[in-house]
């Protein structure tokens, strides 16, 4: 049994303030001297990038859909590990999760995994006594979710909030009222990524600020404190690769140092990746090392393999082009057989063009942004023998996109999702729209790791 206060951030619907009063409160608490673990509900990369930004510590992931119910608990212990309190932003509204899967993968589903209390955060802007009868169907839904707070938002007034407070039979933990300085921007796909803000750490600061002065802190602290000590062990990246056969040499030169180098995209255009992934890699034996597509003229010396994950290359297009040198080096290393996987962004990165961008050119293929969002939470079937995977192999994913990449597919495709092949890869070489979250499938990392070593 493991120790480990903690608490879930939720809301009765998408955009009443969850990931403000998640990230305010992991500021905050960072900033009265407790060690803190951000966490998210669903595949999100962009939320994770502002609890790693609030709380000194790489933002995680919590998804069943990507890593399987039974590695939530041992993935939250390891991202906790060392801290005081674990924050776990939720997701949508606090019962949604995977369509037509009863409420899988949803916030509820993963309170109740990790037996974590819940911490609603309710927009009262519209309504006064009737949030009352919404939250009490909220905690009394299912059984087994334990709701333990209110956090009231866009308060209009201090009468207005009081008239909420007295229709709700639980504690309220906190008012904050209509504050527009405290939204975070937004675009296409959502939230600007923090990497991509120069005014960052200044917007958190006085969020963290105000959510302190607004929000009972010994209060929240309390409700995580009430969490049950944890039945498990914490996921360990270097068993994870250590099984299915993985070779003992490379396993071993994971803890001698001097791996091969496997090259990581960063910057504002590659924001997306989970802490996991790197982890994995490292666990592999592998030496990582971040290189800037936008800035870098080169990749890293000693580059045996490319790792490109998902960002916004649509928006920072022109710097990509403008890096030419570093595009030809690409170009040339994927040519030459340095193992790559690239994951949406990077997809679209390797493209010969993007919006008449000229790109890397190293898939036979051009992107362009649409006006159709592509969002899917799928289990994909590999479509062939490749890099990656063996074919008929089943893999979760997640797709959210507004670009398309004509041809859909190469010869050899990467995925069949829904009847349709997706994606282009060859014996060195796995690129896609799917993003897929390694600590959910080791043998992803495994095999790439495998082919770096090679």
């Amino acid at each position: 049994m493991t120790p480990l206060p903690r608490l879930v951030i939720a809301a009765p619907a998408t955009g009443q303030g969850k990931t403000t009063v998640a990230t305010g409160l992991m500021a905050a608490l960072t900033g009265a001297g407790h060690v803190v673990s951000g966490h998210k509900v669903g595949p999100d990369y962009i939320d994770p990038g502002y609890h790693a930004l609030a709380s000194g510590r790489p933002g995680r992931n919590l998804d069943p859909h990507l890593v399987g119910a039974e590695r939530i608990v041992p993935l939250l212990l390891h991202g906790a590990a060392g801290a005081d309190v674990a924050v776990v932003e939720g997701v949508m509204g606090l019962y949604d999760g995977k369509v037509g899967a009863q409420g899988f993968a949803s916030t509820a589903h993963v309170a109740t995994l990790t037996r974590s209390p819940i911490v609603l955060v309710v927009d009262i802007s519209r309504s006064s006594r009737t949030v009352g009868a919404v939250v009490h169907g909220m905690a009394t839904y299912d059984p087994r979710v334990e709701v333990a707070g209110v956090i009231l938002n866009q308060a209009g007034s201090p009468r207005h909030a009081a008239e909420v407070a007295d229709s709700i039979d639980l504690p309220v933990l906190g008012t904050i009222g209509r504050d527009p300085d405290l939204a975070v921007p937004s675009r296409h796909l959502g939230l600007v990524p923090a990497a991509e803000r120069d005014d960052a750490r200044h917007a958190l600061d006085t969020l963290a600020d105000r959510i302190a002065e607004l929000v009972d802190l010994d209060a929240v602290l309390a409700v995580a404190r009430s969490a049950p000590d944890l039945e498990g062990e914490a996921w360990d990246p270097g068993r994870a690769v250590g099984c299915g056969g993985f070779e003992t040499g490379l396993r071993a030169s994971s803890t001698t140092g001097g791996g091969p180098v496997v090259a990581v995209a960063g910057g504002r255009a590659f924001t997306f990746r989970y802490a996991e992934t790197e982890e994995l890699l490292r666990a592999a034996g592998c030496t990582v090392v971040g290189f800037d597509p936008m800035t870098d003229a080169r990749l890293p010396d000693g580059t045996a393999g490319i790792y490109l994950g998902g960002g916004f290359p649509e928006v920072h297009a022109r710097d990509l082009t403008g890096n030419v040198t570093l595009r030809r080096e690409l170009a040339a290393a994927i040519g030459d057989g340095v193992p790559t996987v690239a994951e949406c962004a990077g997809l679209l990165y390797l493209c010969s063009s993007l919006d008449s961008s000229p790109m890397v050119g190293a898939v036979d293929a051009a992107a362009a942004m649409t006006e159709r969002l592509t969002l899917r939470y799928p289990t994909m079937t590999a479509a062939t023998d490749n890099l990656l995977t063996r074919a008929g192999e089943q893999v979760t994913g997640h797709e959210f996109h507004r670009t398309q990449v004509t041809p859909y597919a190469g010869d050899r495709p990467a995925w069949t999702v829904d009847g349709q092949d997706v994606g282009f890869t060859s014996p060195t070489l796995h690129a896609s729209y799917l993003h897929t979250h390694w600590a959910g499938h080791p043998r992803l990392a495994q095999r790439f790791a495998e082919a770096v070593h090679g």
